[in-house]
């Protein structure tokens, strides 16, 4: 199983290594690349048209402004394309959000929060688990972890409280 992250511009990564960290927890592997969708766009076409030759089932397209690179990915490969809009100094990343979200019939992207990185791993690694149990059952895991985390929160706060 290997999940590639794409992402626009080096200026991505501080956002983009927060998905590496969740995916590291559950033992996926990956591949980081920067790739931009209008400055290297034969570039983004051969890695997109060659993903399944690497063992890639996913894909996580990082890309701020513009924000065309999940939907350039989408349209070169069959494999789920996960967009995840970067917080640029424009508009908030509002203008990320909303080039990775209109996305013509067609060629869909799944898109998460702007700098999303964390959901937007987690997605991927709930799209792997469809075909390996071993990533469903860390799924669970994780999201009880999640659960309990938050109960414990939540006695610690009824005890400060009273």
């Amino acid at each position: 199983m290997k999940v590639a992250i794409v992402m626009g511009s080096k200026s991505d990564y501080p956002v983009v290594e927060r998905a590496e960290k969740i995916l590291e927890q559950f033992g996926v592997a990956f591949e980081t690349r920067i790739i931009s969708a209008h400055r290297t766009p034969r570039v983004a076409e051969h890695f997109a048209s060659h993903a399944e030759e690497k063992d890639i089932e996913v894909m996580i397209a990082a890309a701020g402004k513009a924000a065309h690179l999940g939907g350039v990915m989408a349209a070169f490969t069959a494999l789920p394309v996960i967009g995840l809009p970067i917080k640029s100094s424009t508009m908030d990343g509002l203008d990320s959000l909303l080039s990775i979200v209109q996305m013509p019939k067609g060629i869909p992207v799944a898109t998460v929060a702007i700098d999303g990185a964390e959901n937007a791993a987690l997605l991927a690694v709930q799209i792997l688990s469809v075909k390996y149990p071993k990533l469903r059952e860390a799924m669970k895991q994780y999201k009880k972890k999640m659960e309990d985390d938050v109960m414990k929160l939540d006695e610690q706060f009824q005890s400060e409280n009273k």
